[in-house]
C-alpha cells in the first residue's frame, strides 16, 4: 500500500509573483557562499510537443550546509530572453519527480522553474523536519540565491531575481514559509495545505492520530525525522493526548508563527474533502495575509486529502494566470474572483464522476456569513465512551483518498459513517421549510457534564433524507473538542466543520455528539457523557456567493442542424425501405421486448458490451436502467433507437422488430446525451423548427400536451439563452416527447440539475407514465430511480442481473426492519443484537433495524423479540435500491 500523502496532479503547485519591494541584499551574498553545486553542468534533456517550444531540463545536486538537495532546472525558448522564475515544491513523502509535468508547463508558459527534493525525500540527504527555519525554510533562499545568478532569470535589482513559490500540503507550507522568510520572493500560490500545524493535528485538543500515524510513515518512519520531532511523536501517541511542549514544537513551525511578515499575493486553494486540513485553515490564512495589505484570493476545489476531483485543468489555468498578472505584470489578466467554490451538481452519465460547477463572490465571505438560525429539539442525553474508546465511530477514512475520494460520495448522497448506539447524543430540527445552502461553519453551544473530569467529544451535523432513511455527513467531517473541568458540567460553544452543502427542503439537520471517532484519539479510561442543548444551530449561507448560470457549449449552435439533417436522413429512410419484418400481432401492445440481445466490440470475436439480454416493458411503466459504468446500458439504448444493430438477438417495439430507419420509431422519443438549442430562439421556436425537420404535419406534434407535462410555463416566450440549466433540460425532455411517443427513452435526465429540479423532473416522468405511456430511463441517481420509477433492469458486464419491479428488488434483503411501540433501550438493543443469526441491530427512529446472517430467520427472530418483552407491532423487510444494487452487482461499480 502507498502511504505517501496523495499529492493532487497538475493545479495544486505554486503560483507566482507580484510587484517587487526595495530588499536589502547583504544576507543574500553570505548565504550564497554556502551553497555549492556539486553536479554542476548537470544533466541536460529536452522535451517537445508538436507545437510548443522544447523544455530543457537540467539535474544538479547541490551542498547545502552539509545536506546533499537535488534539483531539477526547467526552461524553454530562447536562453537570452530574461523570465520570472518559480520554484515548485512537493508533497509530503514524495520528491521533485511529482511536480514535472506542472514545472514542463509553466517552463512553456514562459518561466523558468526549478523543483527540488525536500531533505530525508527522494534523493536529497538528511533528516526530515518539516518547516525548520534552519534547515528547510533556508534551503529556500539558497535555491533563490542560485536562481539569481542564472542569465535567464530577470531581475529586480541585483541577487534579487522576480521568484514565486508554489506547491500543494507540504510544499504549499513551504510556499508561505518562504514568503516570510526572504522578502525577495514575490508571490505564491500555496494549496491544500496549513496554516496552523498544531491546530492541524491537535484540533481543540485532541490529536489527530491516524493523520499523524500516517505521516511517519509515509516519511520512513520515525527514525528519519529531526529526533525532537521523533520524540515528540512517540511521546503524544503513547499517551494519546498532545502537550505543551507538542503545540509549541508544531506552532513554531507553522506559517501562523510568521503571519505578519506574509506580504505578496497570495492565490489559496484549499480542498473540501479534506479532514487533515480543512478548509478553516485556509479561512485563518487567508484572513491573516489580508491583514496584511497583500492580494488573496480563495478557491475551495471539491477534492483534498481525503480524495475527489482535484480540477487539475481548471487550478493549474487559474495558477498560470496568478503567476501571469503578478510575476510578468502582465494587467490585463483576469485572476478569477475572489472567492470560488466547486459545487457538485448530477453524475457524469459517461464516467460516473460528479459533475461539478462553480460559485463565487467578489469578497471572501469568510466562514460565518449570513447566518441562519435552525432550531434543534432533543432532550438532555446520556452515552458511553466504552473502555479503550472501542468500538470507535467512522467519519472519514483517513489515507484512503486515492482509492476513490470517500469523502466526495457524500456530495452525492451516499455516505460512509458510522455510530454506534449508545455512544452519541443527538439533536434535529423540523424538516426544512426552503431549501438550504451551507456555506462555512455552524456553530452551536451544549452544556457538557461526564462522570470524569476530562471529556472528548466528536460534533457533527447530518443531512438526513425524509423518514430517516437517507444520513449524510457533509465531506465526512467532524470537530473534535476536549472539554476539561467536564466532572462539574461546562457549557462548550462548538464551531463544526466548514462545508460548502445544499440541504433540500423536506430535510432534517442532525447534530450528533458521538464519544469516539476512528480518526483522533479518545480517553481510554471508561467515562458517562451527558449533554444537553444551550442553543439553536446557528448556519452561515454567504448570501453573496453565487452560482454561475451553466454555460452554452459551442455546440448549441450546430447541433439543432445535425439533429435536423439526421431527422430527415431517417425519415427519408423509412419512407425508402420497401420491406421489413412482419410485426408480430402477439406483442402489439407490448412497448418493447428485447430477446437474446447481442453486440460484441468493434474487432473482437469474443468481447461483448451486451450479451443474452432479455426484458420486457409494459405498458404504464417507468422502468429503470441501471448497471455500472461499462455494463451496456448505453448501448443496448443505441440499439433500441436504431442507430446500432445488433450482433445477435431482436428487439420489438409494439411487435415491430428495430431496424435504422424502422416506421415504429416515430412511436419512440430520446433524450440521449443532452439536446441542442439555438440560444436567441425562443423555447417555443426551437420546438417548432425541431418538429418542421422531421417533415410530420405540425397537428402531430401534440405541443401543448408535451409543454404541460414539461411545465415549462412562461418561459417558453423567451430566448433559450436566458434559460437555467434545469429548464434547457425540461425543454429537451419537452422536445422528447413531442408527438407524444408511447415510449420515451430518457439517458441521465437529471444530469447537471440541482435538488428541487430533479424532483421536478421526477415528476415529469411519472406524469407522462400516468397516461399509460412508458418511460424507459437510465440514471445514476439511484435515490431519484427509487422514488420515480416502478420497474428495474439491472445489467452488469453486459449482461442482464435481475429485473422486476422496484419494491421486489429492494425487499429482498437480509435487513429486517421491526417496528415497536415504543422506543428499545440500549440494553435490549445490544441483547437483540446477540441473539443466534443476528448481525447486527440498530436502535432507529421507527424501531429496531435487525440484519440477519444466512442461518437467521424472521420467524426465529420474532420469537425472540417476544421473549425478550420487545412490543413488536410489525416486521419487514428493509433495503434501500443502492444497497440491494450494490448486491446484485457484486461491488463493481
Amino acid at each position: 500500500m502507498d502511504l505517501r500523502l496523495p499529492r493532487p496532479r497538475g493545479p495544486r503547485r505554486g503560483q507566482l509573483p507580484a510587484p517587487t519591494r526595495a530588499r536589502a541584499r547583504g544576507r543574500w551574498a553570505a548565504a550564497a557562499a554556502a551553497l555549492v553545486v556539486l553536479a554542476g553542468a548537470g544533466t541536460w534533456t529536452a522535451v517537445a510537443s508538436d507545437d510548443a517550444p522544447a523544455v530543457h531540463r537540467a539535474d544538479r545536486v547541490m551542498a547545502m550546509d552539509g545536506v546533499r538537495i537535488d534539483t531539477s532546472y526547467f526552461t524553454a525558448g530562447p536562453a537570452s530572453r530574461r523570465r520570472p522564475a518559480v520554484l515548485l515544491a512537493h508533497g509530503f513523502g514524495g520528491s521533485k519527480a511529482d511536480v514535472r509535468d506542472e514545472a514542463e508547463k509553466l517552463a512553456r508558459d514562459g518561466y523558468a522553474v526549478l523543483t527540488w527534493s525536500a531533505r530525508g525525500f527522494g534523493r536529497s540527504t538528511g533528516r526530515i523536519g518539516p518547516n525548520d527555519p534552519k534547515a528547510e525554510v533556508a534551503d529556500v533562499s539558497r535555491l533563490v540565491d542560485w536562481l539569481a545568478r542564472r542569465p535567464e532569470v530577470r531581475l529586480d535589482r541585483s541577487g534579487d531575481p522576480r521568484v514565486g513559490v508554489a506547491g500543494a500540503s507540504y510544499g504549499g507550507a513551504i510556499s508561505l514559509l518562504a514568503a516570510a522568510d526572504d522578502p525577495r520572493v514575490d508571490a505564491i500560490a500555496p494549496s491544500i495545505t496549513y496554516w496552523n500545524l498544531a491546530d492541524a493535528l491537535f484540533p481543540n485538543g485532541v490529536f489527530k492520530k491516524l493523520w499523524a500515524g500516517i505521516f511517519i510513515n509515509s516519511g520512513g518512519g520515525c527514525a528519519r525525522f529531526e529526533p525532537e520531532l521523533c520524540a515528540m511523536y512517540d511521546r503524544v501517541a503513547e499517551s494519546g493526548r498532545p502537550d505543551a511542549a507538542a503545540r509549541k514544537l508544531l506552532q513554531d513551525r507553522s506559517p501562523s508563527a510568521v503571519g505578519d511578515r506574509i506580504k505578496v499575493p497570495t492565490l489559496i486553494t484549499q480542498g473540501q474533502s479534506d479532514s487533515l486540513f480543512p478548509l478553516g485553515q485556509a479561512d485563518a490564512m487567508a484572513e491573516a495575509i489580508k491583514a496584511n495589505g497583500a492580494p488573496v484570493d480563495v478557491d475551495w476545489i471539491a477534492g483534498g486529502h481525503d480524495g475527489g476531483d482535484m480540477e487539475s485543468d481548471r487550478v493549474t489555468s487559474r495558477v498560470v494566470s496568478w503567476f501571469d498578472r503578478y510575476l510578468k505584470d502582465d494587467k490585463s489578466v483576469a485572476t478569477g474572483p475572489a472567492f470560488r467554490v466547486t459545487r457538485t451538481g448530477g453524475v457524469d452519465s459517461t464516467d460516473g464522476a460528479a459533475l461539478l460547477r462553480g460559485a463565487s463572490s467578489g469578497t471572501y465571505p469568510g466562514l460565518d456569513s449570513g447566518r441562519h438560525t435552525v432550531a434543534l429539539s432533543g432532550r438532555e442525553q446520556s452515552f458511553q465512551n466504552p473502555a479503550g474508546a472501542s468500538p470507535p465511530a467512522i467519519s472519514a477514512l483517513p489515507g484512503l483518498g486515492g482509492a476513490g475520494g470517500l469523502a466526495q460520495l457524500s456530495t452525492l448522497g451516499v455516505g460512509i459513517s458510522l455510530d454506534f448506539p449508545g455512544q452519541y447524543a443527538r439533536f434535529q430540527s423540523a424538516p426544512l421549510r426552503d431549501d438550504l445552502r451551507i456555506t462555512g461553519s455552524p456553530t452551536v453551544t451544549v452544556h457538557v457534564r461526564s462522570s470524569t473530569d476530562d471529556a472528548v467529544l466528536f460534533g457533527k451535523v447530518y443531512d438526513v433524507g425524509p423518514g430517516g432513511t437517507q444520513q449524510v455527513l457533509p465531506s465526512q467531517l467532524v470537530t473534535p473538542v476536549r472539554v476539561e473541568g467536564a466532572k462539574k458540567g461546562k457549557d462548550v460553544t462548538l464551531t463544526l466543520p466548514a462545508i460548502d452543502h445544499a440541504v433540500q427542503k423536506g430535510h432534517r439537520l442532525r447534530l450528533v455528539l458521538a464519544s469516539t471517532d476512528l480518526g483522533y484519539a479518545s480517553p481510554a479510561a471508561p467515562a458517562t457523557y451527558t449533554v444537553a442543548l444551550k442553543s439553536a444551530l446557528q448556519v452561515p449561507t454567504a448570501p453573496a456567493v453565487r452560482t454561475a448560470a451553466a454555460p452554452l457549449p459551442s455546440w448549441v449552435w450546430w447541433l439543432p442542424l445535425a439533429g435536423a439533417l439526421a431527422a430527415l436522413a431517417l425519415v427519408t429512410a423509412g419512407r425508402r425501405r420497401t420491406s421489413a419484418p412482419a410485426p408480430d400481432p402477439e406483442l402489439a401492445d407490448v412497448p418493447l421486448q428485447i430477446t437474446g440481445l447481442a453486440k460484441r466490440y468493434a474487432k473482437s470475436a469474443d468481447r461483448y458490451a451486451v450479451k443474452d439480454l432479455s426484458f420486457r416493458v409494459e405498458k404504464g411503466q417507468v422502468l429503470g436502467l441501471l448497471g455500472p459504468n461499462g455494463a451496456g446500458k448505453t448501448t443496448t439504448l443505441r440499439m433500441l433507437m436504431g442507430l446500432i444493430t445488433p450482433d445477435d438477438g431482436e428487439i420489438h417495439v409494439f411487435g415491430h422488430a428495430i431496424r435504422p430507419g424502422a416506421p415504429v420509431l416515430s412511436r419512440v422519443g430520446a433524450f440521449v446525451e443532452g439536446a441542442g438549442f439555438l440560444p436567441h430562439l425562443t423555447g417555443r421556436e426551437n420546438l417548432e423548427l425541431y418538429w418542421q425537420a422531421t417533415g410530420r404535419p405540425p397537428e402531430d406534434a401534440h405541443m401543448e400536451e408535451a409543454l404541460e407535462i414539461a411545465g415549462l410555463g412562461d418561459a417558453l416566450a423567451r430566448a433559450v439563452r436566458t434559460y437555467s440549466q434545469g429548464m434547457r433540460q425540461r425543454l429537451a425532455i419537452a422536445q422528447a416527447m413531442l408527438g407524444l411517443p408511447d415510449l420515451l427513452i430518457l439517458d441521465e435526465p437529471t444530469n447537471g440539475l440541482d435538488p428541487p429540479q430533479i424532483r421536478e423532473m421526477r415528476q415529469v416522468m411519472i406524469r407522462y407514465a400516468a397516461a399509460g405511456r412508458t418511460v424507459i430511463v437510465s440514471s445514476h441517481l439511484l435515490a431519484e430511480v427509487e422514488q420515480s420509477c416502478t420497474h428495474l433492469v439491472v445489467m452488469d458486464r453486459g449482461r442482464l442481473v435481475q429485473a422486476g419491479p422496484v419494491s421486489e428488488i429492494i425487499g429482498s434483503g437480509d435487513t429486517l426492519l421491526v417496528g415497536t411501540g415504543a422506543p428499545v433501550d440500549a440494553p435490549v438493543v445490544e441483547k437483540v443484537g446477540a441473539l443466534p443469526g443476528v448481525l447486527s441491530a440498530v436502535a432507529t427512529e421507527e424501531g429496531l433495524l435487525v440484519r440477519l446472517d444466512p442461518d437467521g430467520s424472521a420467524q426465529r427472530l420474532v420469537v425472540e423479540l417476544v421473549r425478550l418483552e420487545v412490543p413488536v407491532t410489525a416486521v419487514g423487510p428493509h433495503r434501500r435500491l443502492e444497497d440491494a444494487f450494490l448486491t446484485l452487482i457484486g461491488g463493481s461499480a
